[in-house]
């Protein structure tokens, strides 16, 4: 299939995914114990005072035509407003999103340089000792949940040996990006969640391409060293690219739990916030924005495989 076709077929497919995850997304948010009507009303208002308030919230009307209203909302660019903030989602979300971004992106930076290269270096030596050792090492942090890594680097490097701060508190009028000891802990626990699964999708790819025909026909013909190298990463490059983007997507997810326990005042804090004060709106909007992120970057991920490709085949 030529390349704008296979465009204009993932962006359809896009299409129906982001529209099958607003329903998953609205059906969720009913289904919570609990609405916004308890947050808004008090604990001592009256059974009165909280059915005027869940008119007042439309929270009254079926949910189909909450459903409806919402969706159409969102196609116009209005995500809505927090029923407990009253301030607009949409600038909840461009207030948040610097925040994460400033601890997503050292993340996929540090998982791209280390399993990067210990993929490939373990591909290449499959079966050293070396190779043994890291396979090993990182099936045990594939199988560590993220909360457990953060709860580690808390202890070695705010109690233990107390060089970090434990919490990300952000001095009024800056940002996150302003304060790298801020950004340090919450990072490294992001990365070290996605280094095992990255690196050990990289070894398996330069393994096999090591294995192919093609890979054993330069080794007949005395292509050696970096050049060896070159020739194998160029061609494994198609797999690490899928498995560096689903990473990176994967970052998003883990990034509620890291930021909860670090305090950073990004997207995923937000929405921990918002499920716990039941706050509709504001979890519906940041729920599909970082589904649809999701979604974009793994759309971004198959786009380069193809140009990868098609450039492999040009040559």
């Amino acid at each position: 299939m030529r390349l704008l076709p296979w465009i204009a077929v993932r962006v359809a497919m896009l299409a129906v995914s982001l529209t099958v995850l607003s329903v998953l997304v609205f059906w969720a948010t009913e289904v919570l114990p609990g609405d916004a009507v308890g947050a808004v009303s008090g604990p001592e208002a009256t059974d009165a005072e909280r059915a005027a308030v869940r008119v007042s919230l439309g929270l009254d009307r079926p949910a189909p035509e909450r459903f409806l209203k919402w969706a159409g909302a969102v196609l116009r660019g209005d995500l809505g407003t927090s029923m407990v903030s009253n301030r607009d989602v949409g600038e909840i979300l461009t207030e948040r999103a610097g925040a994460s971004l400033a601890v997503v992106i050292p993340a996929a930076v540090l998982i791209l340089l280390f399993a990067g290269g210990l993929g490939i270096w373990a591909g290449l030596r499959a079966g050293s000792r070396l190779d043994r050792w890291l396979t090993g090492s990182t099936l045990a942090l594939v199988g560590t949940p993220d909360f457990l890594i953060a709860t580690a680097l808390l202890l070695v490097f705010t109690l233990w040996w107390p060089v970090l701060p434990a919490v990300a508190i952000v001095p009024l009028g800056q940002s996150l990006w302003q304060h790298p000891d801020l950004i340090a802990l919450p990072a490294l626990a992001l990365a070290l969640g996605g280094f095992g699964s990255t690196m050990r999708l990289l070894r398996a790819s330069v393994t096999q391409t090591t294995s192919t025909p093609y890979a054993e026909f330069a080794r007949l013909n005395g292509v050696r060293g970096a050049r060896y190298v070159r020739t194998i990463v160029t061609n494994a490059a198609g797999p690490a690219v899928h498995a560096f983007t689903i990473m990176t997507a994967g970052l998003l997810g883990g990034g509620i739990v890291v930021e909860t326990l670090f305090n950073v005042p990004g997207l995923g804090y937000e929405l921990a916030r918002a499920v716990a004060t039941r706050d509709v709106p504001a979890v519906q909007g940041l729920s599909l924005t970082l589904g649809a992120a999701t979604l974009l970057i793994l759309l971004a991920g198959d786009l380069a495989v193809r140009l990868l490709n098609r450039g492999k085949e040009a040559s």
